[in-house]
């Protein structure tokens, strides 16, 4: 122990002495008056590791920026630096955290109050659809507990009934691991006449056996049903530590996940904007929707009035809706509503191709109205058409500008921005959907999709999000029949003679702009008296605009296009869709490419070519699968939940999440993270005011004259350390690289001093209001739960300080080796409250 923190030998000669407290300030130890007022320093964002040892003779040559030291000998205020860079760094680059939230204990009680029962709402339909499931599983088995059957009573539970496995499956033990089932058999137990059932497990090393009713409550699928992908390894039975080790980083992952997602929801509750108004021509505007509302329809339209009317944080509302089943509507009237209000409206689409119908739907929709002003800015528009736009959006004479992603540039400045009103989420990119995100704190947001992001689903069935489900179809609405074949051109060219007889049009489509005229001349030798064309993206807009202005009249009877036509295009008479090299596509994308027809009373077809089932990955193949399973109207909800598990987990926070799935299996993790998101208000830290921390630990520090003759100012560097610790711990990591930047590697004797001042913020950080010391004993006053301390040294990495801190009514206690000097106590409690520091991602704080 002594080894690790080496007593320095500090120079009693040098010229300034600085006795280190937690208060009053250190600035009012200091009596001199300053020859020139200290700047701070510039943001900078390089991390200096210069190496300095504690030593009598402190040279000059120490204090030069340039040098760097090895990565291997970095100083623990670097390292710790770092890791709040990495762990903290992306938050601050956020644009939903350029501002701090704030708020205090009782406010911060209510709104996480107001979490739980929006999340309570969201697992209360997962409970719903999951005892259906059981209910459904139970009756085909007809088994009851007489049978000798275990009947799982459990309602909402990832766990699996052994009965439904199969030779082969791979299994969770939660306190095991992963296996492969082998399967289910009677044995006799030690000691006793009758026989038992047993579930054997292959593991890594062996086989294990567990009786049924045993296994049914700790046995989960690896992967969600379906999911064909096969774990990296087996576990072993002699090495459940690995096993927990792998548990705790899936626990980890679902930590900062939930957190995520409460910082966020809470910064969205915590903005204000006053309720709309109610608007008298609303009954009117809304009795120019020609069709009869579907139930499930006038319910989406009384959810988001709710949430304009009578809300007064902003709306963030998902409109899940097939497609062609009037989520368009919802969102025109959601227009009206704060149009009518005085504000503008943004409606974005992921294609030129979407947003031209939207402008000329809302533009018709808003004809009877002269006040109201629609605008379309694209791409596709000269220099001159778009600076006039954008003025006039500016002055707030456009009251509803649609657009594809040039809505989300730093130019467009909106007036009075009231809706942002999305189409088809998923199509954008990750920077668009940041973009996105940052709106959803100011303004209300509307997004309309068949097939949700699993991202947007899940914060949908969690009730992180409020949802609005639209399943039920129209009344004249037929599901459309899906044909799913190796490609062959004499049923291409069956499928299109079937269409064009009914005096109908069909949709061609490809993967790439590539092979696109190859198919148009195939085509026009096969028919030579149609009509054909070809759209996409990258066509003039003159031209492309002209083309599905003729396909949209019936004068082009066979489109020949990439997935640009994907979303929105309602086109009644096209009933016929082909699409080739079905494998390039994702699955949202053929629900959605599958949707553009079937929007007459005629019954429409769709025709998914692969190229050689032999080509095709299993995930391929898993997904053209579901796509024929969920062929009912209403059923892109369901395909998207299906689409989350295939894809595992996918991008549900915007990064890849599947390594931290892999390890526990899905059906764990989901068990895990519900487990997370029913206690989330547990999982809590209150932090306190930095000057209420108490630090009895004093150090004594004489700094260099050295070191004192290079620092412009030192009362006022001093100061600006203490401010910027007492701000937050970014400010004092950025204070801390910034003057190694600007001066080089401080003395010992210096960095004692910023580390005494790091752990008092860490302190305060994690509502630690006293440090000292008892002989041998460190304690730490504390107002974090046994749980928080229990879920915080579960995620430290070290395990020198996990095994040595104990909590005890109020108090984090280690019992050291020896008695330390206060130089090396200090660097020890420094060490063991940067380590505890680290797990903070994981928990809320407020």
């Amino acid at each position: 122990m002594t080894s690790l923190f080496p007593k320095p030998n500090i120079s009693s000669s040098s010229s300034s002495f600085f006795k280190l407290t937690s208060s009053p300030k250190l600035s009012t130890r200091f009596t001199f008056k300053p020859k020139n007022s200290f700047t701070s320093f510039p943001t900078i964002y390089a991390i200096y590791t210069q190496s300095q040892s504690p030593t009598n003779n402190t040279s000059t040559s120490t204090f030069t920026s340039k040098q760097k030291r090895p990565e291997s000998d970095k100083d623990p205020i670097s390292l710790l630096n770092e890791r709040i860079r990495r762990l903290y760094g992306g938050k601050r680059n956020s644009t939903l955290t350029k501002k701090p939230l704030k708020m205090d204990s009782k406010e911060a009680d209510k709104y996480i109050q107001m979490v739980k029962l929006q999340q309570q709402n969201g697992l209360q339909k997962l409970k719903g659809e999951r005892q259906k499931q059981i209910q459904q599983q139970q009756h085909q088995r007809n088994t009851d507990v007489g049978s000798g059957k275990v009947v799982n009573s459990e309602v909402f539970s990832y766990k699996v009934d052994p009965y439904t496995l199969r030779s082969g499956d791979y299994v969770v033990h939660k306190k095991v691991g992963i296996g492969r089932f082998f399967g289910i058999k009677f044995d006799v137990p030690k000691g006793e006449s009758e026989p038992v059932e047993y579930v054997f497990i292959e593991y890594a090393d062996g086989m294990a056996k567990l009786p049924v009713r045993q296994a049914s409550k700790l046995l989960y699928r690896y992967s969600l049903i379906n999911e064909n992908r096969k774990p990296r390894t087996l576990s072993k039975l002699s090495d459940v530590n690995a096993w927990e080790r792998r548990k705790t980083k899936g626990k980890v992952a679902i930590q900062k996940m939930v957190v995520d997602l409460m910082e966020l929801y809470l910064h969205r509750l915590k903005q204000k904007r006053p309720p709309y108004p109610e608007s008298p021509g609303m009954a009117e505007f809304s009795a120019q929707f020609p069709y009869q509302p579907t139930p499930d329809q006038a319910q989406a339209f009384i959810d988001v009035e709710k949430d304009l009317r009578e809300r007064e944080t902003p709306m963030d509302r998902l409109i899940c809706g097939d497609v062609g089943f009037g989520k368009t509507e919802v969102a025109l009237r959601a227009i009206y509503c704060v149009v009518s209000a005085g504000k503008q409206a943004m409606v974005l689409a992921p294609t030129i191709v979407l947003a031209k119908q939207h402008f000329d739907v809302i533009s018709q929709r808003f004809s009877k109205y002269p006040n109201v002003s629609v605008g379309l800015l694209s791409r596709f528009q000269t220099k001159s058409e778009k600076d006039g736009y954008l003025e006039r959006i500016k002055d707030g004479n456009i009251d509803i500008i649609v657009g594809t992603h040039s809505l989300l540039g730093s130019r467009v400045v909106y007036n009075n921005l009231g809706l942002l009103v999305v189409d088809e989420e998923q199509r954008f990119g990750v920077k668009q959907k940041e973009k996105i995100a940052s709106f959803k704190t100011s303004v209300d947001v509307l997004t309309l999709s068949a097939t949700p992001i699993p991202r947007t689903l899940y914060l949908a069935l969690t009730g992180f999000r409020d949802a609005s489900l639209i399943t039920t179809p129209p009344p004249e609405r037929v599901p459309i029949k899906t044909h799913l074949s190796a490609f062959s051109k004499d049923q291409v060219v069956q499928a299109i003679k079937y269409e064009l007889d009914r005096e109908g049009q069909v949709f061609y489509v490809l993967p790439r702009i590539k092979g696109l005229e190859e198919v148009q001349s195939f085509l026009e030798e096969t028919f030579p008296d149609i009509e054909i064309a070809i759209a996409h993206g990258q066509q003039y807009s003159k031209q492309l605009e002209e083309t599905m202005e003729k396909f949209a009249q019936g004068d082009i009877k066979i489109l020949i296009c990439t997935n640009i036509v994907e979303s929105g295009l309602d086109i009644q008479n096209a009933n016929t869709i082909v699409v080739q090299d079905v494998q390039q596509f994702g699955l949202a994308q053929l629900y959605q490419l599958r949707g553009r027809v079937g929007r007459a009373d005629k019954e429409a077809h769709a025709y998914l070519f692969y190229p050689n089932k032999g080509l095709l990955s299993d995930q391929a193949l898993e997904r053209l699968n579901a796509l024929e399973e969920c062929c009912e109207l209403g059923r892109g909800f369901q395909l998207a939940e299906r689409d989350m598990g295939i894809r595992g987990f996918g991008t549900i926070f915007g990064e890849q999440q599947t390594g931290d799935v892999g390890n526990v299996g899905i059906d764990l993790f989901f068990e895990m993270l519900f487990e997370s998101l029913s206690k989330v208000d547990e999982n809590r830290v209150e932090p306190i005011p930095y000057e209420s921390v108490q630090i009895d630990v004093n150090v004594d520090t004489r700094l260099p004259s050295e070191y004192i003759n290079r620092l412009d100012n030192p009362m006022e560097i001093i100061n600006q350390a203490e401010k910027a610790a007492e701000k937050d711990i970014w400010s004092l990591m950025q204070f801390a690289e910034n003057l190694r930047r600007h001066y080089g590697k401080e003395p010992y004797s210096m960095e004692i001093l910023l580390k005494k001042l790091y752990v008092q913020r860490m302190a305060a950080d994690l509502g630690i209001n006293r440090i000292y010391a008892s002989g041998k004993m460190v304690c730490m006053m504390t107002n974090m739960s046994k749980r928080v301390f229990n879920l915080i040294t579960d995620l430290i990495s070290s395990e020198t300080h996990r095994n040595s801190l104990i909590f005890d009514e109020g108090q984090i206690k280690a019992e050291l080796l020896l008695q330390l000097p206060r130089e090396q106590l200090l660097n020890w409690i420094f060490e063991c409250l940067a380590e505890l520091h680290s797990s903070l991602p994981a928990l809320i704080k407020y």
